[in-house]
């Protein structure tokens, strides 16, 4: 997995160079042994910043048409106590979306302290759809990057771990995915003929995402480039990067549930001695 955390590194990226498939190395049944590992730990590091409530956490999903956004949030989301996640789709904007800025209905969604916020596809779709498809004129998305860095370091000021996931799949794997929805009867649904349509723009997408990179990496909210031929490798790697950032705060927050658990005892105590 490749992690860029600034315009410099983002500069030398080049998907088409980016292997979409696991590394050779990698044992699936070991995978599935760190993930079950994995999964354990994220909950109960989920339980520490749900009760501290100091910190919240922020992963946006990315990626072209099939590259297994939903399947990542059903995977390693999964994981987690819905009592503390959200997950949003953002679509094409409403009447009332499209009277605001292109930010206001992101920024309604971002977690509150102690809580997850999931954002299947987000902002970045406002620099790559419109981009692509022509739907602004070009010097508004472009402005755009800046407002993103802005919101999304406005966001990690106020204590919100940003994780941005990008994930990566071949031109031929994608065409075999869109092919097995046609034969899958519960999977027929998702048929999209727009999403062969978008094919053709493969190029163009990549590029723009290629900018997006170039743009709105920072070390606050770095891009993570993930492997995604695989499902179950896709899935190791989001859940280990999730985990990854997470860890650092383990201590502050345990250190916060400690003294307010102080409190508490002192606090009934003190109940106690009034009955």
């Amino acid at each position: 997995m490749d992690t860029i955390r600034n315009g410099r590194q983002a500069a030398k990226v080049k998907l088409d160079r980016i292997p979409a498939a696991p590394p050779k190395k990698v044992d699936r049944d070991e995978a599935k042994t760190e993930f079950d590992a994995l999964g354990e730990e994220l909950f109960d590091l989920q339980d520490l910043l749900w009760g501290a409530k100091m910190n919240s956490v922020l992963i946006v999903l990315q990626g072209r048409d099939t590259a297994g956004k939903d399947g990542t949030i059903k995977n390693v989301v999964g994981c987690l106590n819905p009592r503390g996640v959200s997950v949003t789709s953002f679509g094409v904007p409403s009447t009332e979306e499209r009277e605001h800025d292109f930010l206001w209905r992101v920024h309604l969604k971002a977690p509150r302290q102690g809580e997850f916020s999931i954002f299947n596809r987000s902002h970045y779709e406002d620099v790559l759809v419109a981009r692509v498809n022509n739907l602004v004129p070009k010097p508004l998305w472009k402005s755009r990057y800046q407002h993103i860095r802005d919101f999304e370091t406005l966001l990690s000021e106020h204590g919100t771990i940003v994780l941005k996931f990008f994930l990566h799949i071949s031109q031929e794997e994608q065409e075999q995915r869109l092919l097995a929805r046609e034969k899958e009867p519960r999977k027929a649904w998702k048929i999209s003929a727009g999403d062969w349509e978008d094919r053709k723009h493969w190029a163009d997408y990549t590029q723009a995402y290629e900018d997006v990179f170039a743009q709105t990496s920072t070390e606050q909210a770095p891009w993570h480039l993930v492997p995604s031929d695989a499902k179950w490798y896709r899935n190791l790697v989001v859940a280990r990067t999730v985990v990854e950032a997470l860890r650092p705060y383990r201590q502050q927050w345990q250190e916060r549930l400690d003294a307010v658990g102080v409190e508490k005892k002192a606090e009934l105590k003190a109940w106690r001695k009034k009955r």
